[in-house]
């Protein structure tokens, strides 16, 4: 059953209540008191996650100047996994906005809720359990990040992005791993990445890709639309400028351009167009971005090979990526996302997975949920059986299948082949 995270409600007292008398009798007595709880529940910050209706997790947070606490956090036994990630993130989300440099916990001993603490970020000092987490953005940064429209996402992305085991070794190896230990990669001679491009077919999960590296680091993801910043009143090249000295100002960044294409394709005719003044200011902060640390360039296109030369030259990007259609496992992953829990035993995912070759997670997406609603409206029309039965088989997804059209051709395919020879630098 897949937890729900909602705000603290007065009608959850008694089963907070009951979660910390079951942790003091288990031999890990929380740090706070009851009523320091029950006052923290009413008056500061806390979150709780549900069952069927049942909250099974609570998380309780108070601020004190530019350090956050955790008054008291606690899983109920057989609750699911994802639970208590989901509900830190929550509750970190909520107190964000009160610019705190740390969040912080003290605990009494080791216990489920402690193990999870430490499995999302809080790391342990001595000779007391103390556990804190550093907040991805500090008090000054906030309005700034809100400025350039960047945010932060949740943790765990990376693990949710499910198969494509090859894609995300080498962008564990070559990006997360250099930026996120740089005393390893200094060690091995590693240079940390400065900035990468990522190509392939529509709707490969590039995008995606780039979340899941921001929520790995632990860095603030900020997306550039050119479509947007064309809108300014400086105009593209301008506006640019303007957001990149504006990220110079974070101290983490993600900075994420997708379909770069639109303003670094091939620089043509005499005199110079308006498109090649964008394209030279974007190489231009391209360059000057390499020279600062803590930061990452993202870009993104379905068509690399309309991209300027110059973009691609060696010392603009230290990583030229092929992000191509998703592997077997991925297919399996996704289907078993669109499925329902209630049918999904009597479902033959391989079939499924097998049948979805060359299918992107778009093409995926649309044929579940198309099966999953002509088999609602089979159900409408009086077509089902038994009103509390759900009318769907392999066949129906199969067929719904057979009605989508696959979002990358073959044609499509095999160019993009073809780029990963003439265009990948791993």
């Amino acid at each position: 059953m897949t937890a729900r995270i909602r705000d603290f409600h007065d009608d959850d007292l008694d089963t907070i209540v009951r979660l910390w008398e079951a942790a003091y009798h288990r031999g890990t007595p929380p740090v706070y008191s009851m009523a320091e709880v029950i006052a923290s529940c009413q008056q500061d910050h806390a979150m709780v996650a549900t069952e069927n209706d049942q909250v099974v997790a609570v998380a309780v947070g108070r601020a004190a100047h530019a350090q956050g606490w955790i008054v008291f956090f606690d899983v109920a036994p057989d609750t699911d996994p994802n639970a208590a990630g989901l509900l830190l993130d929550a509750l970190e989300r909520r107190m964000a906005p009160l610019g705190l440099g740390k969040l912080s916990v003290l605990t009494s001993g080791d216990d489920d809720a402690s193990a999870a603490l430490s499995d999302n970020g809080f790391t342990v000092r001595d000779p007391v359990r103390y556990l804190e987490r550093p907040m991805p953005v500090q008090r000054r940064e906030l309005d700034l990040l809100k400025e350039v429209g960047g945010r932060l996402l949740p943790r765990h992305l990376w693990d949710r992005v499910s198969g494509m085991r090859q894609e995300k070794d080498m962008l564990e190896q070559r990006l997360v791993t250099p930026l996120a230990r740089p005393d390893m990669a200094e060690r091995f001679g590693v240079t940390p990445p400065h900035a990468v491009m990522l190509f392939g077919p529509p709707g490969t999960g590039k995008t995606t890709f780039a979340k899941a590296v921001a929520s790995r680091l632990d860095w603030p993801f900020v997306e550039l639309f050119p479509s947007r910043l064309a809108d300014s009143p400086g105009g593209l090249a301008g506006a640019l400028r303007s957001s990149f000295e504006a990220i110079a100002e974070l101290e983490h960044a993600v900075v994420f351009i997708d379909e770069v294409e639109e303003i670094a394709s091939q620089r043509r005719g005499d005199p110079p167009s308006p498109t090649q003044g964008v394209t030279n200011e974007l190489l231009k902060q391209v360059a000057e971005f390499r020279d600062q640390d803590g930061r990452l360039l993202v870009c993104a296109t379905n068509f690399v090979r309309s991209l300027d030369d110059a973009f691609l030259r060696h010392g603009r990007f230290d990583y030229v990526i092929p992000i191509g259609l998703p592997d077997a496992e991925a297919r399996t992953a996704i289907w078993g996302r669109y499925i329902p829990d209630t049918v999904i035993a009597t479902i033959d995912v391989d079939a499924l997975t097998e049948a979805s070759t060359g299918m992107t997670p778009a093409d995926i997406e649309y044929a579940a949920r198309r099966a999953s609603q002509d088999a609602l409206a089979r159900a409408l029309d009086g077509e089902g059986t038994a009103e509390d039965e759900v009318g769907l088989g392999t066949a129906d997804y199969l067929t719904a299948l057979r009605a989508t059209r696959a979002t990358v051709s073959r044609g499509a395919a095999a160019e993009f082949s073809e780029d990963i020879d003439t265009y990948a630098r791993l």
